[in-house]
């Protein structure tokens, strides 16, 4: 039987990248649109827009998940370039505490050949409950590297 210590997540961080066989105009174009974002993420964010310091949240779409929402803070955005966002990275339901930390989630495109390297990484979960670190961690680390493949197929059509 595994003791809580063996279930301690000790990382801080997650990091995925993808070659993504398109312009890096497409590529940015799917960040960074908010509409187009939850296209490929699987969230409803129609009429709202990605701004420093702005809040966006709508419904998660995919199957299943839809009793969730997106909920997001950019952080920063260098055009075509960078893009990240603070969020909860709670699974199945709101943080205990609402001024619980968030992690930041950062998306970074670089030249590559025959397209762009996207990579993703997802920081600060050393600053979470213990218990939050458990729910997320493992989940967001599968779920980034099915959100890449859901922005690549989606920036190359």
């Amino acid at each position: 039987m595994m003791s809580e210590r063996d279930t301690d997540i000790k990382a801080d961080r997650i990091e995925r990248s993808i070659h993504i066989a398109g312009s890096r105009q497409r590529v940015w174009q799917a960040l960074s649109d908010a509409a187009s974002f939850g296209a490929w993420f699987g969230a409803d964010l129609a009429g709202q827009t990605f701004v420093p310091g702005g809040r966006v949240r709508g419904p998660i779409t995919s199957p299943g998940y839809e009793h969730l929402f997106f909920d997001a803070v950019v952080e920063r955005i260098d055009a075509q370039q960078h893009f990240s966002f603070y969020w909860h990275p709670y699974a199945g339901g709101a943080p205990d505490d609402p001024s619980e930390p968030q992690t930041l989630v950062s998306f970074t495109l670089a030249e590559a050949p025959g397209g762009i390297l996207l990579t993703v990484v997802e920081s600060g979960f050393d600053k979470l409950p213990a218990h939050r670190r458990r729910q997320a961690f493992g989940p967001h680390t599968q779920g980034w590297e099915a959100q890449l493949r859901s922005i690549a197929g989606y920036a190359v059509r």
